[in-house]
C-alpha cells in the first residue's frame, strides 16, 4: 500500500491519538491533503481501547520493551546536501511499571479460547501475550495470584492489539438488542437519555455470580478497556465539538448514573441535582437547605464578589469552612462536586469547577456526564473517520524514520517512511512519544498512575445492577493527589455480563501500584482464600487487575523541545484530569496557527441542501474511495445521522 502513497501532501500526522485525530479531521474537512500514519497497528495510542486478549498482548509488548528494526537501510540516501534529519524514536517509553495480577479462580485455562477470536496475524506489534506476568509473579504476595502460564496457553487468541471495537461486527449486533435500551446516541432527547439509567437487577438479593479467569478469556470480546479513563462533561468542548462537526453520530453514548463519595470508611452516594437533594434520606432537612443555598450561589458567583473576593487567597477548602456547611456537606461539595483538592486548589478555582458541574447536570442526565459506548477509544476512531469521509488517507503499522529538515530556512520539507518513501507536506503534526530522547532533553514529564480491575460487583449495590458511578478517594495525607475511581457496567460494552470494569487514577507520585494499591484495598476485597472476614466479604471481588504508569505530556511548552523546525507541532498524549478540554483545546491551537484563516472544524453541509448535476456523483458515494485503510474499524452506516440534529434542538429549546 505504501507504494501507491502520493509523494505531497498539505498535512502530515503522526500518531492517531485523540488531538492528532481532531487535527486531522479538522484539516481534511477545510480541504486539506491529510495523510495519517501510526507505527502501531490500532488507533488511538494511549487513548485506545482492547478487548481482554488485545490488552495482555498490550501488556507483554510494554514488559518487553523491544525496538523495532528498521526496514529500509539505505534510506539516508534520500537525504539532500543542504538538508539534515530528526530521527524519531523507534520506541514507546511512555508506558512504565506494568503489574499484572489475578485472583480469580484459574481453573485450567490453558486450553479456553475467546469467543469469535480471529486467527493471528503476523504483523508489526501483534504478539501473543505469553509470559506477561514474569515480572509481577516475583513481586505477588501469596495471598495473590499472579498471572502463570495462563497468557502463554495460546498466541493465537491474543489477536495482535486491536482495539476491541474493530471487531465490534458480531458481537455488537449479540448485545445491542438486549442492551439498548441502556445506551443513547448524544442527540437524543433528555427524556430519553434519563430512561437509561438502569434496569432492575434480577437477582439483587443474590450472592454475585462466581466469574473465573477462563470465563473472563472466553468472554475477553465482550471487554473494551481503555488505557485512559476519562468521562465527557455534557457542556464540555468535547460534547460541543462532537455536535458542531456532526462527529458524534459515530458513536453512542450512555449516563454516568450517579456520583458516589468515600467518607468515614463508606461509600455513599452524593445528590447533585435539586430532585435528588430533596429525596436523599442521608441528609437532615438543614443540610438540605444549606446546601442548595450554596449550590445557587455557585452558579452566579461572578454577580456576588463581596461573598468570596476576602477568600482570594485561601484555598477552597478554608472557604468552604466560613459558609456554615456540616462536615459531610464539605467533602461532598470538594470531593465529588468540585473534584479539587483539598490543599492546592483556590478559592476561584473551586467555585468555578463547581459551577461547570452544576452547568452540565440537567442536559442529558441527572449527573453532567457522559461515556462513550465501547470506551473512550472510540472518540479518537470517530474523528478519523471524520478525516477519512473528507479525503484523509490512513496507513497504520507505518512508522516514520526521520522528519527532513532544510538547512537554511529551517522548516521541515518532509518524512522517510520505514519503507524508504519521501513525503513533502507543508505542515507536520507529531505525537510526543514519537520524539527522540535528544530533543526531549530539557523537557519535564509528569507521570499518571493508573489501574484497571475487573470486579464481581459494584461498591455500593443497588436495586440497579446497571450503574456508571464516579467515586473521588480522598488522599489520607494531606498534599497527596485524591484518587478518581469510575465503575463501569455491562450496558457501557466495556465488560461482561455480571462482572464490573473499575478504573483508578491519579498522578503519579510513585509506582501505580504503590499508588493506587492502598485504595483497592479499602474498596475490594483481594483475598482468595476461604477464609474471609465479613467485612471483606461486603466488598467486590477483584478477579484481575494491572497497574501501570503512563507519561503525561500535557501542558509542555513547544519551546521545551530542542530543535524542533516552526512548522512542526507536537500533540501530547493522555492528562490526569477527568475530562478531555485539555486535548480539544490543544487541537484548535495547533489547527489555528497553521490556518489562522480556516474555520475549526465548522458543520458538515446538510446532503438536502446540495444540488447534483445529472453527471456528478454524490459524495457518499466516493468517500472512501481514497485508500484500503481509510475508514476505522467501522462503517458510518452503523450510526443514524439524525443524533446531533437532536441535541441541537435540544440545545435551542434551552
Amino acid at each position: 500500500m505504501a507504494d501507491n502513497l502520493p509523494s505531497e501532501f498539505d498535512v502530515v500526522v503522526i500518531g492517531t491519538g485523540l488531538p492528532e485525530s481532531i487535527v486531522a479531521a479538522a484539516c481534511a474537512r477545510s480541504g486539506q491533503r491529510v495523510l495519517h500514519v501510526d507505527s502501531r497497528n490500532y488507533y488511538g495510542g494511549n487513548w485506545a481501547s482492547f478487548s481482554f486478549s488485545g490488552l495482555l498482548s498490550w501488556i507483554k509488548e510494554n514488559q518487553q520493551k523491544t525496538d523495532i528494526n528498521d526496514e529500509c537501510e539505505d534510506w539516508r540516501e534520500l537525504i539532500l546536501e543542504n538538508e539534515e534529519v530528526i530521527s524519531l524514536s523507534k520506541r514507546d517509553k511512555t508506558i512504565q511499571h506494568v503489574e499484572v495480577f489475578c485472583f480469580g479462580d484459574q481453573d485450567s485455562a490453558e486450553d479456553v479460547e475467546e469467543a469469535g477470536a480471529l486467527p493471528k496475524l503476523h504483523v508489526f506489534g501483534a504478539s501473543g501475550a505469553e509470559g506477561v506476568a514474569q515480572e509481577s509473579e516475583k513481586e505477588c504476595p501469596p495471598a495473590e495470584s499472579a498471572l502463570p502460564e495462563v497468557e502463554s496457553r495460546e498466541p493465537e487468541k491474543a489477536t495482535g492489539t486491536e482495539p476491541a471495537s474493530a471487531m465490534e461486527g458480531n458481537d455488537a449486533e449479540m448485545t445491542s438488542e438486549n442492551e439498548s435500551s441502556h445506551s443513547t446516541a448524544l442527540g437524543e432527547s433528555t427524556l430519553e437519555l434519563g430512561k437509561t439509567e438502569a434496569v432492575p437487577s434480577e437477582i439483587s438479593a443474590q450472592e454475585p455470580k462466581k466469574i473465573t479467569y477462563s470465563q473472563i478469556v472466553r468472554e475477553g470480546r465482550r471487554f473494551n478497556i481503555d488505557l485512559v479513563s476519562k468521562l465527557l462533561y455534557s457542556r464540555g468542548l468535547l460534547i460541543d465539538l462532537l455536535i458542531k462537526s456532526n462527529v458524534s453520530r459515530y458513536a453512542e453514548f450512555k449516563n454516568a448514573t450517579r456520583i458516589l463519595a468515600f467518607r468515614e470508611g463508606k461509600v455513599e452516594q452524593v445528590p447533585c441535582s435539586r430532585a435528588d437533594v430533596f429525596n436523599s434520606r442521608q441528609l437532615t432537612m438543614v443540610e438540605k437547605r444549606m446546601l442548595m443555598k450554596f449550590l445557587t450561589f455557585c452558579l452566579d458567583y461572578e454577580q456576588h464578589p463581596d461573598e468570596y473576593q476576602d477568600y482570594e487567597n485561601s484555598t477552597f477548602a478554608q472557604f468552604l469552612r466560613t459558609r456554615k456547611l456540616t462536615p459531610s456537606l464539605q467533602h461532598f461539595i470538594l470531593h465529588s462536586i468540585a473534584m479539587v483538592s483539598e490543599t492546592d486548589c483556590s478559592t476561584l478555582e473551586g467555585l468555578q469547577a463547581t459551577k461547570k458541574f452544576l452547568q452540565c447536570l440537567g442536559r442529558y442526565g441527572n449527573t453532567p456526564f457522559l461515556f462513550p459506548l465501547y470506551g473512550q477509544g472510540e472518540i479518537p476512531q470517530c474523528f478519523c473517520r471524520m478525516c477519512a469521509v473528507f479525503g484523509g488517507i490512513y496507513c497504520l503499522r507505518h512508522s516514520v524514520q526521520c522528519l527532513v529538515v532544510d538547512k537554511e530556512s529551517g522548516r521541515c520539507k518532509a518524512i522517510v517512511d520505514h519503507f524508504g518513501q519521501r513525503i513533502s507536506a507543508n505542515y507536520f503534526i507529531v505525537e510526543d512519544s514519537y520524539l527522540s530522547e535528544s530533543i526531549c532533553t530539557n523537557v519535564c514529564y509528569r507521570q499518571i498512575s493508573r489501574a484497571v480491575l475487573i470486579t464481581d460487583q459494584s461498591v455500593l449495590n443497588t436495586d440497579s445492577e446497571q450503574q456508571v458511578s464516579i467515586l473521588t478517594v480522598p488522599p489520607v495525607d494531606l498534599g497527596k493527589p485524591a484518587v478518581c475511581v469510575i465503575e463501569l457496567c455491562s450496558s457501557t460494552m466495556t465488560c461482561m455480563k455480571d462482572t464490573y470494569l473499575v478504573h483508578l487514577t491519579c498522578p503519579s507520585a510513585k509506582t501505580a501500584r504503590e499508588d493506587l494499591e492502598p485504595v483497592v484495598q479499602k474498596l475490594f476485597n483481594l483475598n482468595t482464600e476461604k477464609e474471609t472476614e465479613n467485612e471483606e466479604l461486603e466488598k467486590p471481588r477483584v478477579l484481575w487487575a494491572v497497574y501501570f504508569n503512563m507519561r503525561d505530556s500535557s501542558g509542555v511548552d513547544k519551546s521545551s523541545y530542542d530543535g524542533l523546525p516552526v512548522n512542526v507541532y507536537v500533540c501530547s498524549g493522555p492528562d490526569s484530569a477527568l475530562g478531555n478540554d485539555c486535548a480539544v483545546r490543544q487541537a484548535e491551537t495547533i489547527f489555528q496557527e497553521m490556518f489562522p484563516t480556516e474555520e475549526f472544524c465548522p458543520p458538515p453541509p446538510n446532503p438536502e441542501d446540495i444540488i447534483y448535476d445529472e453527471d456528478e456523483i454524490a459524495p457518499e458515494e466516493s468517500g472512501f474511495s481514497n485508500s484500503p485503510e481509510t475508514k476505522p474499524e467501522s462503517s458510518t452506516e452503523e450510526s443514524s445521522s439524525g443524533g446531533s440534529a437532536a441535541v441541537k434542538k435540544e440545545d435551542n429549546e434551552e
